[in-house]
This record gives structure tokens, C-alpha cells and sequence, in this order.
């Protein structure tokens, strides 16, 4: 499902594609450019004294990929993942991560005008894992910074 907001014409070489997945009942969004590929759950092989929001590492065609539950790293209950939860492999800079979702739901293309700030009465925490909110047909959907919310390196998640 592709949704488009409505923009002024003056908007139109302003448009973002966002990714929007599923967190329990929360949603969120990440940059379509961040995204390499969405793949169906895989168990993990744990790693000793990772921190608690990585769920440890798969091989990704010979590639070792750290997993991280993204519902925990973002504050909520850890994820009890099911053959129903999908793995979006990221890529920040040169780090390439797993991150584990409930659901990926649709591909977002809004214009820079439709995304608005998070709000102040947020956490500096929340504020600084989220760019902006977006609020599209009745539903309020974060704009993850994957930059804040990944480990500052591949050794810290490992």
C-alpha cells in the first residue's frame, strides 16, 4: 500500500518515502533509502553480555547481522518474536543491522510540510530517537532516527 499526502505544488520536489512498520500498537517510519531488504523472522544466536535490546546474530549470506529488538531499544516490552515478525536490514552510514518488528505495514511518500516535530512534552530520550511525527488518515506514526537508535558501532551491539 503506497499512501501520498496532498501537498501545494511548491512541496512537490520535497517528498520523503518512508518505510511504516508495527510495534505492538504503535507505529513507526523509517527512510525507504535506509532499508536494504525485509526479511521473515529468523532466530538469532545469542551473544554473551550484549546489551538487552539485541537479540544476538543471524547470517545473512555469509554476512554476520546483529539483531536488535527495536521495540526494546525504544523503552517498550521486549518482543516475543513469532514466524509473524519480519526483520528490516538497515544500513546508517556503514552499519548494517537487523532491526525486528512486528509488521512492516506500507510505504509512506509525504512531503517535508507534513512531517511535524516531536512534541516537547516528550522525554529528551523519545525526542532524540524520533525526527518527526506524522499524522496520516487518523494514525500517528513516529519517524524513527535510526542513527540515535542504533548502537554507535557494530562492536557496542555485539
Amino acid at each position: 500500500m503506497v499512501i501520498s499526502m496532498d501537498e501545494p505544488q511548491a512541496d512537490k520536489t520535497q517528498r520523503r518515502e518512508l518505510i511504516a512498520f508495527r510495534i505492538g500498537a504503535q507505529e513507526f517510519c523509517v527512510d525507504i533509502m535506509s532499508v536494504r531488504e525485509i526479511r521473515g523472522f529468523t532466530p538469532a544466536t545469542v551473544l554473551p553480555r550484549a546489551p538487552s535490546f539485541v537479540r544476538g546474530v543471524i547470517n545473512l549470506r555469509g554476512a554476520v547481522l546483529p539483531i536488535v529488538d527495536l521495540a526494546a531499544r525504544l523503552g517498550f516490552p521486549a518482543t516475543d518474536p513469532t514466524v509473524r515478525h519480519v526483520i528490516m536490514v538497515v544500513q546508517v552510514e556503514r552499519q548494517v543491522v537487523g532491526l525486528l518488528v512486528d509488521a512492516v505495514l506500507d510505504i509512506l511518500t509525504v512531503a517535508e510540510s507534513d512531517i511535524q516535530p516531536t512534541p516537547d512534552v516528550a522525554s529528551e530520550m523519545a525526542r532524540s530517537f524520533t525526527r518527526g511525527v506524522l499524522a496520516i488518515d487518523g494514525r500517528m506514526i513516529s519517524w524513527i532516527a535510526l542513527d540515535h537508535v542504533l548502537p554507535a558501532s557494530a562492536a557496542e551491539a555485539a
